[in-house]
């Protein structure tokens, strides 16, 4: 497979979350930043590989042998962002760009090495779940911030992972495993107040929805 090809079924993969019945190519083009006939050429060619299902005017969803494709470059992307950071001391908004070159690197036995050297890691460095070599996805019960109530305390275990998003946090001393109390949220903005390693912050309504805790009972 092509790297572009790996590209798409991994933008398809994240698409089908957001699109029960099927993904609309124009999602696709647009996530892939390109034209939207040529996000149709290439979703009739993955079509042809039988990594997808595709019927014009009804969107697109994987194979199940294009999801395991997809799952396996996703999970090749976040243990290269593991690496990145835990070994070669990059920062957190530093290491997407390198490892979207690194998750085309074919070798499978290169990769279970590098999981077995990481000691299997379960979530990469901004919170995403990891997939072990069978495709399965841990399971970590998370919440969005912005779907908290004063009185909820929880540890922040994902965050969107976004360039400029991620240098935000680093400026307002934001990581992951803060532990978080949620104070109180504005009515008329839908702000939130929160206690964040015991300091008072004040956060916006899109802030919170792109910060993700594990409740404390």
């Amino acid at each position: 497979m092509t790297f572009s090809e790996e590209n798409y079924l991994k933008a398809i993969y994240h698409l089908e979350k957001q699109h029960q019945e099927g993904v609309p190519t124009n999602a696709v083009a647009e996530m892939m930043s390109t034209k939207a006939s040529s996000a149709t050429d290439m979703v009739k060619r993955l079509a042809e590989k039988k990594l997808l299902h595709y019927k014009p005017y009804q969107g697109v969803r994987l194979t199940s042998e294009g999801k395991k494709h997809a799952i396996q470059v996703i999970r090749k992307h976040r243990l290269w962002e593991t690496f990145l950071v835990e070994k070669l001391d990059f920062s957190w908004e530093e290491v997407h760009e390198i490892a979207e070159q690194l998750e085309h690197i074919k070798s499978e036995k290169l990769t279970n090495r590098l999981d077995k050297f990481l000691d299997f890691p379960k979530v990469d460095p901004h919170g995403d779940l990891i997939p072990d070599k069978a495709g399965n996805f841990p399971d970590i019960d998370k919440v969005k911030l912005s779907n908290c109530h004063p009185g909820d305390k929880g540890v922040l275990v994902a965050v969107e992972d976004s360039k400029e998003f991620l240098i935000y946090l680093d400026n307002q001393n934001i990581s992951l495993h803060d532990n978080i109390e949620v104070l109180k949220q504005e009515q008329f903005d839908k702000s939130f107040i929160i206690q964040i390693n015991g300091e008072k912050k004040s956060i916006s309504e899109k802030i919170a929805k792109n910060l993700f805790l594990v409740l404390k009972n």
